[in-house]
């Protein structure tokens, strides 16, 4: 999903207070010490919505969340395990913690995917640790910090199975115009490559009406664009008596008053059907933009990453899109370096790339992942060989793009502002295929939808300057 790491913070002030060794929250209007936290989020939008759903949890117990792991009393790793770099990265920061706070200890606790990987494991590796938490039971996180403030310093909270995952009653929205919604949780898929079936658990999907409900209630809240949510979103199957369709889905959504724009992510092309580029281009609502993940060029490469799909059929998906009346940007992923990728299929990958121009590519050498059926196989490319050739890729991609943005030079979109740079006095906006677009602005125009024509380009990025 391209971002590994994300601070989530807020600015809420409930009292509480810390007692020994601890955390019980204070009642209202109680003038004790106040128990702080702090979550570092890494890897991918669910995750992000994921440190929501904690921060409101946790909030309506009574804690505040602080902009730093220095004033907090609870630090809170959500992880990614989806590459070794990413799970690395967090037990790096565990050590720094460790030695940083060794004097003034903290209340540290891992959630997420690496959590749920690892286990108890995580508490002889990192003895700092006191929490160890998967996604599936953030729910419960009062019950489990309630063990810790009795004295236990190891707690556990790893279920799979369950559909607590859908409980947004306390979610915390970080950002103000866009909501996140997860659809869809767990994965049946299972890429050899991929530890996400085994952290996440099986596949459930939420009911049409509690979805379509939720979203009402955003959009009477004010939250213009809805990101629906899922390991593989379009695997979503209706449980409700109305049995819609993924697409109908989209359209049902999309037709909400106050519903401005509607993304959804990750698809996989095995369950990318044409009556969703008809939804796209029957609802203006429903942004034209498609993350649709290839991982590799290589039917060979793809039939041992088990992924369902020959490149010819990735290619007729592709194709379908082309055909909207819409012009919808696509956007993918891709790993580099698979067990016993060739140099021939490599350069299906580069020739992939030529054929299919993506606006945008993620791209990753590969790394063993535990509990996968890849992990059992010889990682048989060397690493310098996976570097030159993830090097080459991004090059290759990166000049495609600096054509595509070019092309846009002179068009009009329309832009919301997402934030502003005071240094350089501009605008940073995104339009609804997703291109991020600096204009000059003021901080008054964030969260406003402006309309801008683009001025120039670069290989991630427009210029312009509103109308």
């Amino acid at each position: 999903m391209g971002n590994d790491l994300i601070q989530i913070t807020s600015t809420a002030d409930t009292p509480q207070e810390q007692v020994g060794a601890g955390l019980r929250p204070a009642p209202t209007g109680s003038c004790e010490k106040a128990v702080t936290f702090f979550i570092e989020t890494f890897g991918c939008a669910m995750n992000v919505h994921d440190s929501e759903k904690v921060a409101g949890t946790l909030v309506a117990r009574g804690y505040r969340a602080v902009d730093s792991h220095a004033e907090a009393d609870l630090i809170l790793y959500n992880t990614c395990s989806i590459r070794e770099k990413a799970a690395g990265k967090v037990f790096s920061y565990l050590g720094t913690l460790k030695k940083a706070f060794r004097n003034n200890p903290k209340i540290i606790g891992v959630l997420g995917c690496v959590a749920q990987q690892e286990g108890e494991a995580i508490f002889e590796r990192a003895p700092q640790v006191s929490l160890v938490c998967g996604s599936a039971s953030y729910t419960r996180l009062p019950d489990l910090l309630e063990e810790i403030e009795h004295g236990n310093r190891r707690v556990m909270g790893l279920d799979l199975d369950t559909d607590e995952c859908f409980e947004t009653e306390l979610t915390r929205r970080d950002n103000p115009f866009r909501a996140y919604l997860t659809i869809v949780e767990g994965c049946d898929q299972r890429c050899a490559f991929c530890v996400v079936p085994y952290t996440r658990g099986p596949e459930r999907s939420r009911p049409s009406d509690k979805i379509l409900d939720e979203c009402r209630r955003l959009a009477g809240e004010g939250y213009g664009e809805i990101q629906l949510l899922g390991q593989i979103v379009n695997a979503w199957k209706d449980p409700s008596s109305a049995r819609l369709t993924f697409a109908e889905l989209l359209g049902r959504v999309a037709e909400i008053p106050g519903v401005r724009r509607v993304r959804f992510t990750t698809s996989h092309p095995r369950y990318f059907t044409p009556d969703i580029v008809e939804a796209i281009d029957s609802h203006p609502a429903l942004c034209e933009q498609v993350h649709l993940p290839v991982q590799s060029g290589s039917s060979a490469v793809l039939a041992r990453m088990l992924r369902g799909y020959t490149r010819e059929q990735y290619l007729e998906k592709i194709d379908c899109i082309r055909r909207a009346r819409r012009a919808i940007s696509i956007s993918t992923d891709i790993i580099v370096g698979f067990c016993g990728e060739t140099q021939e299929d490599f350069e299906q990958t580069m020739s992939l790339l030529d054929a299919v121009q993506y606006d945008q590519v993620f791209s990753f050498k590969y790394s063993p992942r535990p509990n996968t059926a890849a992990g059992s196989i010889e990682d048989s490319v060397p690493e310098e060989v996976k570097a030159a050739r993830l090097a080459a890729l991004q090059e290759r991609q990166r000049q495609i793009q600096i054509g595509t943005n070019q092309a846009l030079v002179g068009q009009v979109f329309e832009v919301l502002a997402e934030s502003f740079q005071p240094r350089l006095g501009q605008v940073v906006g995104r339009t609804s295929s997703n291109r991020i677009v600096n204009f000059p602005g003021t901080p008054g125009e964030v969260g406003q939808y402006l309309t801008v024509r683009a001025t120039s380009a670069g290989p991630n990025s427009l210029v312009g300057e509103k109308l």
